[in-house]
């Protein structure tokens, strides 16, 4: 009998995909849109409120050095659906910032990990900004064909820039909010329509499933529905009066209503957890929490950097580095703190090994299972590799181990400039360039950044003509 015992377990380490006949998890990932690092209460806020996001983040596992893959969002989106970073990808920035003159869409010839879960026997569905269909007619990036069942949210960039839209895509349809008189008259808050819908699939599922519910908060134009805004009227805060015109539809004041909307995605965690527990499935759920890069709208009022330097559009640490955690209770240990160097493109082979599938396709990521059950070494990248274009002109970074490299383009000199290098252990604020002093460790990550990446005749590293123009 223990020989019998012995081969059957060996056979399920050798075949993952026996795994899959076990018990798997459902999968939910909670993707924010411009968060900071500091604006959550576990990683240092003290004026905006996230009871929920803190007590989750406590209940299971903090990441300290939890990477997107882009300063923006369609690229950090595009990779964390492909497991391939900016080097790799073929989305490797935002709609206008290409050289071909035309936005660039995933396409059917790339995998998503999302199929893969599909091949598990997962039902999958996306509410919210996915916005990697750009070129809705040639439908390429349609997220029904990147392994989606279902879908209501934003196929474009940027429609999900209002939060009182004027209309809503429920898979290839468009669903009218009322127009402009949605704004006007405040009847339809986007992400309480994403997390109704979500709540609701979850409620209805029988079986595994993943749920992306890609939420739209805290992006500009900063609007929140009054009640959310209620809690921090009488703080007695300065005032930030937002401009009324132009693109984005804003509240008059701002600090009040930044403040809410952070709070109402916590809303939203604490209503999703409730109805997990609710249904008898928390303990066989994961839920992965995380923004798709660096804050846009604070100015200093708020911290939303912590200790870190940047935001939306650096390569910084503060525009790539994410508040993040993971909560799966009686799987995760309480408290448990992540500090490896991960980032987007390692979901993919995390969720292909929880759903007990291989990869179809080679990718970038490591998967971190290891370092969510405590069970087993968790390897660890190399490097891990940036590449972001738009107005700034090209720009690099690479991380390996505790250093950290960036070059920027050299507007005067019209190429690349040399390596700046950090040491993120001493200076996480990346203040001391110690290239002059390291010059080892600045030509290591010079090689890194050069042996990373593919070319790409959307994406070359040279000014792009949008930033020439100057738009």
């Amino acid at each position: 009998m223990k020989i019998i015992n012995g081969l059957i377990l060996l056979m399920l380490c050798m075949n993952p995909s026996v795994f899959a006949q076990q018990k798997q998890p459902n999968l939910i990932y909670v993707l924010l849109d411009d968060l900071g690092w500091g604006d959550v209460g576990f990683n240092g806020q003290t004026k905006i409120l996230t009871p929920t996001i803190d007590r989750l983040a406590a209940e299971g596992a903090v990441f300290e050095n939890y990477y997107s893959a882009s300063p923006v969002c369609g690229p950090a989106r595009a990779s964390l659906m492909t497991g391939l970073h900016q080097g790799h990808c073929r989305v490797r920035g935002n709609p206008k910032w290409s050289a071909v003159g035309k936005p660039v869409d995933l396409d059917e010839t790339t995998p998503t990990f999302v199929q893969e879960l599909k091949r598990a026997g997962y039902a999958t569905a996306c509410f919210g900004k996915w916005g990697l269909n750009e070129n809705i007619a040639a439908g390429t990036g349609d997220p029904l064909k990147q392994g989606f069942d279902d879908f209501l949210g934003f196929h474009r960039h940027g429609e999900a820039h209002y939060h009182w839209p004027d209309f809503v895509w429920h898979n290839s349809q468009k669903v009218d909010l009322g127009g402009k008189s949605n704004w006007l008259e405040k009847k339809t808050y986007a992400d309480d329509l994403f997390a109704d819908k979500a709540l609701d699939f979850i409620q209805r599922s029988d079986g595994p499933f993943f749920v992306y519910l890609a939420l739209t908060l805290p992006h500009l134009g900063i609007s929140v529905p009054e009640d959310s805004q209620v809690p921090y009227r009488d703080k007695g805060w300065p005032k930030r009066w937002m401009s009324q015109k132009g693109h984005y539809h804003n509240d008059s004041e701002g600090n009040v209503s930044y403040a809410g909307m952070v709070s109402r995605a916590d809303g939203y965690l604490n209503r999703l957890s409730r109805v997990l527990r609710e249904k008898g499935i928390a303990e066989n759920t994961l839920i992965i929490f995380s923004s798709d890069n660096g804050h846009e709208y604070d100015k200093g009022f708020f911290d939303s950097n912590g200790h870190l330097t940047g935001g939306t559009c650096d390569l910084t640490e503060g525009g790539i580095r994410m508040p993040a955690f993971a909560w799966w209770p009686g799987t995760i240990a309480p408290g448990t703190k992540i500090s490896q160097n991960l980032a987007f493109w390692d979901v993919y082979p995390t969720f292909c090994e929880l759903a007990g599938v291989e990869p179809s396709a080679t990718i970038d990521g490591i998967s971190f299972v290891p370092a969510l059950t405590g069970k087993g070494a968790q390897i660890e990248h190399e490097v891990l590799y940036w590449e972001f274009n738009e107005r700034k002109g090209p720009m690099q970074a690479v991380r390996f181990g505790d250093w950290k490299g960036i070059r920027l383009w050299d507007m005067k000199n019209n190429r690349m400039g040399a390596v700046r290098l950090y040491n993120l252990a001493k200076d996480p604020s990346e203040q001391d360039n110690l290239a002059g002093r390291h010059p080892e460790k600045a030509s290591q990550a010079l090689a890194y950044m050069k042996k990373a990446r593919t070319e790409h005749p959307a994406y070359p590293l040279t000014l792009l003509p949008a930033a020439k123009n100057g738009n």
